[in-house]
């Protein structure tokens, strides 16, 4: 019993144990909880796990997994992009961000003609989708204006 108490009091003060958040100053420049983008795209990712609970227990395989795994795409790809080290290389997660958008969008568009999502829930999700799809043509555009070169091209 005392080398157990032992290993989890040396665990704790071991720093990747540590239960608390990280404190403000600690927090990266490059933390992607800092941007509008990733925020908005991770409402919209819950907000999708929300509607698709009541969707048929036959599409838990299909539709309600491929539309969940399109929702979680676009805020990890907006994350690993943040993370990367040049920002040619965080436009580019955040044009598979895009992409992953778009698939989400059609899939919600699907979901609402099969009788899946009712007329206001999908139209809901639908204006999500454009709303992020506009945080992340400006951020795109706010990059290629600090680097100079052209990284937008997918509005």
């Amino acid at each position: 019993m005392i080398r157990i108490c032992a290993i989890r009091w040396m665990l704790r003060s071991i720093p990747i144990f540590s239960r608390q958040p990280p404190a403000a100053s600690d927090v990266s420049v490059k933390d992607y909880r800092r941007l509008d983008v990733w925020a908005k795209a991770h409402a919209l990712t819950l907000s999708v796990y929300r509607e698709t609970r009541s969707f048929p227990s036959d599409e838990r395989f299909g539709l309600t997994s491929q539309i969940r795994r399109a929702a979680v795409s676009v805020p990890s790809n907006i994350a690993e992009g943040r993370g990367r080290s040049s920002d040619a290389e965080f436009a580019r997660f955040l044009h598979i961000a895009a992409g992953s958008l778009n698939e989400l969008e059609y899939q919600c568009i699907l979901s609402k003609e099969l009788g899946y999502l009712a007329l206001e829930s999908a139209d809901r999700l639908i204006q999500e989708c454009a709303d992020v799809r506009r945080m992340l043509a400006g951020l795109l555009q706010s990059l290629s204006q600090s680097t100079g070169t052209s990284v937008t091209n997918f509005r």
